[in-house]
């Protein structure tokens, strides 16, 4: 990297120091394991200092690739974020190091609504409560939970189908949305709501027959790749996590923090968006600041000593 590049990385992550996921981001630009990281992926960066397509600006995508990893971005997401950049360069015609981009034409995202989309849901899903069985899907339903999930573990076909179809009836009369956690089949059979994928789902569940079947589609992610990855199937929804630590499931990525949740949801912020992980009620006023439209809860509710009063006391906190 020459040395306008390394300056350009710096004056980044001295204008963003708040996207760390740890301290000293600025220091971080001056450890060699950075550039070994760099180095790594020589053969992109070089692709973007010299593009095969001519350019008005000059390249800034090494800057922004080196700043993102002493920001602690993983290298996917570090490149979604560079190419915005770049692309945000080029339309404004300069480059900003505190303009973090956050424009959905400079990630290349699909327009929204999109007539391929899935059947759209409100852009606020309000409290998303996620139950594991159909005995608290009931009990949050009855509550007043705007939207409830059931993630029912099994790999008994016969048992998740009852499950499903018990906890679609126990949502009727109530006004609650129902999305199913994974077992789409059963979903569609039910005739839920929704449904709701991991991204590792995406690749074995028949997206066209939930489309067809008229379900709403919520999909996970974890960072700029994934929800780039999950907007591309033109869903209902994106779940963005983990905001903060949680207990509840082991996760291959750090929490994100709700300073990264803020740049997230002003790039999707015309699709609806749901933050979940670790979130309290001590929490949950700073991540709707943030501007989601949804906060998904799961220990907060059910682990609380009386979790009508918890709905109740999370619900006092929207606007």
């Amino acid at each position: 990297m020459n040395a306008k590049h390394h300056e350009q990385a710096r004056t980044i992550v001295q204008a963003h120091t708040h996207l760390a996921l740890n301290p000293g981001a600025v220091d971080r630009l001056e450890r060699p394991d950075i550039y070994r990281r760099v180095a790594n992926h020589s053969d992109d960066l070089e692709t973007h200092i010299a593009p095969a397509e001519p350019t008005k600006h000059p390249s800034v995508y090494p800057a922004v690739w080196t700043a993102c990893l002493a920001l602690d971005f993983a290298p996917d997401d570090a490149r979604c974020i560079a190419q915005a950049w770049q692309r945000q360069t080029e339309r404004t015609g300069h480059f900003d190091p505190a303009a973090w981009p956050t424009e959905a034409q400079d990630f290349d995202l699909p327009p929204w609504p999109h007539p391929d989309a899935f059947a759209p849901c409100p852009l606020q899903l309000g409290l998303y409560a996620v139950a594991p069985n159909t005995a608290w899907v009931g009990r949050l339903a009855r509550a007043g939970v705007p939207t409830v999930q059931l993630r029912f573990k099994s790999d008994d076909t016969d048992l998740i189908a009852q499950e499903v179809n018990a906890a679609r009836a126990a949502v009727q009369n109530t006004s609650s949305r129902l999305f199913i956690n994974d077992h789409w089949q059963a979903a569609i059979e039910a005739n839920a709501y929704g449904v709701h994928l991991g991204q590792e789902d995406l690749a074995t569940a028949d997206l066209g027959a939930l489309r067809a079947a008229g379900l709403r589609l919520g999909i996970s992610s974890h960072g700029y790749a994934e929800m780039l990855r999950a907007a591309a199937q033109r869903p209902s929804y994106i779940a963005m996590g983990t905001v903060f630590a949680t207990t509840l499931k082991r996760m291959a990525t750090p929490p994100q923090g709700v300073a990264r949740l803020t740049v997230y949801q002003r790039m999707l912020r015309h699709i609806p968006t749901v933050a979940i992980g670790g979130i309290d009620l001590a929490r949950v006023n700073a991540v709707l600041a943030s501007g989601v439209g949804s906060v998904a809860v799961v220990r907060a509710l059910m682990g609380a000593d009386d979790p009508e009063a918890a709905v109740r006391a999370f619900q006092s906190r929207w606007p």
